[in-house]
């Protein structure tokens, strides 16, 4: 049978060409006015799975690599 990707997984990881796992940082969608500026700052950026993770993710999304 087909494998499925899980879409809970799909909408919140990207692979990377070398096969690293990415992700965007939470809570910046609503109530910004009650956030500092300085943590603000810090959910621009995004981030990587560490390696313990990234298995469990490539289940999640068997064509996503």
């Amino acid at each position: 049978m087909k494998q499925k990707t899980k879409k809970a997984a799909a909408k919140r990881f990207s692979f990377t060409a070398t096969g690293k796992v990415k992700f965007k940082r939470t809570n910046k969608r609503h109530n910004m006015g009650n956030k500092s500026a300085k943590r603000k700052l810090k959910l621009r950026a995004g981030g990587y799975v560490f390696s313990g993770d990234v298995q469990h993710i490539e289940e999640c999304m068997p064509y996503g690599r």
